[in-house]
């Protein structure tokens, strides 16, 4: 089907590829539709719902029918338009949707239950009986659902994320978007130009009109020549900007190696850009939409601009007599093209009663196509005239209903488009994307010529908004011919007439939703699925929308139309999480004290992703209970070394700072005095906690938050959210340095010795009292200290920039040891921090308040904060709730067990009597015994009850007495002393 001197693809390099198992050949540029086409395939998919064979229709991303599968194995993608997938040397494509095969899919058999199966029979048919639906309605949905299959095995492909900033962004690479960054590079702005398309020009590349005595081709290569000289100019093709997003960002997918047989070592199979743009022309071009009548999906029915693109740009002949159907002088374009490249074209029929003569094809004026017969390829069309209709015979029909201005992004930030009478569709309102100037065939232009001229006055008025003087170009000569279109969305008649050639809806369809009164465009929507498919709705959603306003006897401008939302064309989800995958969604966070715990072959345990050392296992020490005892006792009688860099470190200036930090936190921040710091505590807006930590005022404007190590992420999203969604307007600025400091815990009785000892100046004790901080001087090294403890011991937090952190660990723990100390892992800190009563996420988990763990006096009555009222509620401060207790054994069963429950003495251990749970559990080597903290019913009112726990789990039933959640020190003597 290849025509000579056709096209511009490269007939001296052939590329085999194989589709459904049997090797074709294409050449270089060829797309696989293009390939399929040349080797006279038209078979290339099923339907969604009744399975109906789809050939062809577009020649772009906006194709709801030729999607395949390419590769095979882990690296297999489904969903791929052969449209745009471009062909290379071993490259393996599948057809889809189908079993057992494209040809024969006995799943076909759903098209003769086509009348049970319309808009909404799943609301209706899958209610009764209500036992059938968990058992086979919903098996037997999710087994039909989808199109493409993926392997199930992990994804081998490797994606990339990158970042750009531009004076001036230019969406589309036409005619429109190549004058408007010619204009704007010429001015010196910072330019980049992207396109979807593997080779830059639009419709240029499918057309015969002139540009200036040049083909269109010719006139590309000349300006792509020129911008290509120039440093200030990016050019992207096989890049789509898939979604706009505030302040003037953009993202965009870079298909870098969909059409590479093997890519560089390295090299991503896609890339997603955030593009950050001053300002940015959308010259995106127009979306030509199909006629709507009986049996219009036969493989063979094309769009008549699709048709012009095989044929020019790839030299492809779709069919070999055919014939033209439309309402627009486009499909005339259409059918003389066809017979200058000598396509026999059987008819031209137009349905408008004034339209232009030919003596090269017959001309049916005033008619439309009615029906077409074959099954998996076209083999003839019904003509419907005034004096009757007759039959031509014809292998492909191609089918002009106007164009669809592509408005898409500029309805991404809500804006919705404006409906014009003179070219039937909808184009972009004006400023609905701040910053966005469309321009060409998506702002309703659709000559050549007006779509060159459209590009210099886009990028001039943004320039000058710039404040950048334009430079003066003069626009190209080129066919200038004005739009006529008469309207035509669908031929009257019986059968089944397709919109949405995916989802397999119908005319019917939208006429049943608005009879049963879902006349709101998004209400129809949804109860058909017009617009639902993976082409949302691309060239079916103007014409159903046309439809429903007839059937409804509204406009089309008061129909509306549906939301259109990012993304433009389908992402994968791995490149929207690009380096997310494996390692990259769980990497391995290790602290500056990693080699050296190591070293000392201290086993290392995952603390949210960080890995922390477990305990420090001296010579004859056998199981872990006797390090961790060693290191409780040691840090109680001497001092212990444990880095805790991994807490959250978040660093908050600005001179609203103070105000900002009264809001997120319920106790009073605001008065710190500098120098000092403070325990917080952090609520949800549901009144639950969040977190706890401290926060130390290191200057009048300046103040380091300290978090959870689990909770660091989300104490950092929650900020944000409240600096920007509650309090934009206060000057603050707020930024993570968790990595940025390397920071230690020093604690016991000798702690003192030891931080005197690495410090350049002593410490004076009238300087630094509990809850101190303030900045010293680590052997030469500017560092940061804090007076606090999380064991209950005389303590001190050391930080020092991360680079010296492995240094200082190891100076601290030799130093340690020469104190009859060393250093101390996760069990140790958990047994200090339990046997003072000191809680982690095992106790705030998400479903408790500050009520329950004693906190609620540190909620200021004076101040709003984040939580408060809700915090309120009788329920969350019902004496009756589950609340933070000690817990001790009692009965002869010294074993306690975290998860366990609590009941009553003497009650049945089930369910309806729980009473309470046990949180986190230890040996105390101070004490000599279990101890444990739970939530129990009432509990401080409880101190001195017996109570029962219960593990069925573990086989454990023992009895307890609940006490004071701080078992030692209660005064807090020691950590002051």
């Amino acid at each position: 089907m290849r025509i000579d001197d056709k096209g511009i693809v490269d007939r001296t390099r052939p590329v085999r590829f194989r589709f459904d198992g049997i090797i074709y050949e294409g050449v270089k540029g060829d797309t696989v539709a293009s390939a399929l086409l040349a080797n006279d395939v038209r078979l290339l998919g099923r339907s969604f719902k009744y399975h109906r064979p789809r050939g062809i229709l577009s020649a772009g991303s906006e194709e709801p029918n030729a999607l395949v599968t390419v590769g095979r194995g882990a690296g297999a993608e489904p969903n791929v338009r052969a449209t745009v997938q471009e062909i290379y040397e071993g490259l393996e494509t599948t057809s889809q949707n189908r079993w057992p095969s494209l040809t024969l899919d006995l799943m076909a058999v759903n098209d003769l239950a086509a009348p049970f199966l319309g808009a909404g029979f799943y609301y209706k048919t899958f209610m009764w009986p209500a036992t059938f639906w968990e058992k086979f309605y919903e098996p037997l949905i999710r087994r039909a659902a989808g199109l493409g299959a993926l392997s199930g095995e992990a994804n081998p492909d490797r994606y990339e994320r990158a970042y750009a900033f531009c004076d001036l962004l230019v969406i589309g690479a036409g005619p429109t978007g190549l004058m408007a960054a010619l204009t704007a590079a010429r001015s010196g702005a910072d330019v980049m130009l992207l396109d979807e398309d593997s080779s830059m020009g639009g419709r240029l590349l499918s057309e015969t009109d002139l540009v200036e005595g040049q083909t269109g081709p010719d006139w590309v290569d000349r300006v792509l020549a020129e911008l290509r000289g120039m440093d200030n100019v990016r050019l992207m093709t096989r890049t789509t900007v898939a979604g706009v997003y505030d302040q003037g960002t953009f993202g965009a997918l870079e298909r870098v190696g969909h059409h590479r047989a093997e890519r560089p070592a390295g090299a991503p199979l896609e890339t997603f850009w955030r593009i950050v743009a001053r300002r940015a022309v959308l010259a995106a071009g127009a979306l030509e939409r199909p006629v709507a009548f009986r049996n219009n999906d036969r493989p063979g029915i094309m769009l008549a601009g699709a048709v012009r693109s095989y044929l020019n740009r790839w030299g492809v002949a779709p069919g070999r007599k055919v014939t033209v159907f439309g309402n627009t002088d486009d499909a005339h374009r259409t059918a003389r093209d066809l017979v200058d490249a000598g396509v026999h074209v059987a008819a031209l029929i137009d349905s408008r009663h004034d339209a232009p003569d030919s003596s090269d094809y017959p001309v049916f004026k005033g008619a439309t196509v009615s029906d077409s017969s074959g099954r998996t390829a076209l083999s003839s069309i019904t003509v419907r005239r005034i004096g009757g209709e007759e039959r031509i015979a014809t292998d492909c029909l191609a089918m002009s209903g106007g164009w669809n201005p592509s408005v898409h992004l500029t309805c991404h930030l809500n804006g919705r488009p404006t409906w014009r009478d003179d070219i039937l569709a909808f184009v972009p309102r004006p400023g609905a994307v701040p910053g966005l100037y469309a321009a060409g065939a998506c702002n309703g232009v659709f000559s050549t010529a007006g779509c060159l001229r459209d590009g210099v006055r886009a990028a001039s008025e943004a320039l000058r908004d710039l404040g950048i003087t334009p430079a003066n170009v003069t626009s190209p000569e080129a066919e200038n011919a004005p739009y006529a279109i008469a309207p035509l969305w669908a031929v009257p008649g019986r059968g089944r007439a397709w919109l949405d050639f995916q989802n397999d809806v119908t005319v019917k369809d939208v006429k049943q939703a608005a009879t049963e009164n879902f006349r709101s465009v998004e209400h129809m929507k949804r109860y058909t699925t017009q617009g639902m498919a993976t082409d949302q709705g691309k060239s079916s959603n103007v014409t159903a929308l046309a439809i429903l306003a007839d059937v409804t006897g509204r406009g089309i401008a008061e129909t509306g139309t549906t939301t259109f939302r990012p993304p433009f064309s389908p992402v994968a989800i791995a490149a929207l999480g690009a380096w997310g995958q494996g390692k990259g969604f769980a990497p391995d966070r290790l602290m500056t004290s990693h080699a050296a715990s190591l070293e000392r072959n201290a086993p290392m345990i995952e603390a949210g992703l960080w890995y922390r050392p477990s305990y420090f296992p001296r010579p004859g020490e056998t199981t872990w209970r006797q390090s961790c005892d060693r290191e409780v006792s040691m840090v109680r009688e001497a001092v212990g070394v444990c880095d805790v860099s991994t807490l959250g470190k978040i660093d908050i200036q600005g001179p609203d700072a103070p105000e900002f930090l009264d809001l997120v936190y319920c106790n009073v921040v605001s008065k710190l005095k500098v120098g000092r710091v403070r325990y917080g505590l952090m609520l949800r807006e549901d009144g639950h906690v969040m977190d706890d930590g401290t926060c130390a005022r290191l200057g009048e404007t300046h103040f380091l938050m300290t978090t959870t190590t689990a909770a660091a992420g989300q104490v950092m999203r929650h900020l944000e959210f409240a600096r920007q969604g509650l309090m934009s307007h206060l000057d603050v600025a707020i930024s993570s340095v968790t990595e940025n400091w390397a920071q230690f815990a020093v604690a016991g009785p000798r702690s003192r010795a030891l931080i005197d000892g690495i410090l350049d100046s002593p410490l004076n004790e009238a300087d630094w009292p509990f809850m101190a901080c303030g900045p010293v001087r680590v052997l030469g090294v500017a560092g940061r200290l804090f007076r606090i403890s999380f064991s209950g011991e005389h303590g001190y937090e050391i930080a020092v920039p991360a680079r010296y952190g492995d240094s200082l660990f190891r100076l601290l723990i030799e130093r340690a040891e020469a104190l009859r100390g060393g250093a101390y892992g996760m069990e140790a800190l958990n047994v200090l921090r339990i046997e003072k009563g000191f809680i982690t996420h095992a106790e705030i988990h998400g479903r408790v308040t500050a009520f329950d763990i004693g906190m609620d006096r540190m909620m200021a009555q004076r101040k709003d904060f984040i939580g408060k009222r809700l915090a309120r509620r009788p329920g969350l401060i019902d004496p009756e709730r589950e609340r933070l207790v000690g817990l001790k054994p009692a009965g002869a069963v010294q074993e306690m067990t975290a998860g366990a429950h609590l009941f009553k003495d003497g009650a049945e251990p089930v369910a309806p009597n729980s009473q309470g749970y046990v949180t986190s559990v230890a040996f105390s080597p101070t004490l000599g015994h279990m101890i444990a903290l739970g939530f129990l019913k009432n509990g401080p009112a409880r101190h001195g009850e017996t109570v029962r726990m219960v593990d069925h789990l573990r086989a454990l039933d023992t009895r307890c007495e609940v006490v004071d959640p701080v078992f030692y020190d209660p005064e807090g003597g020691r950590v002051r002393g």
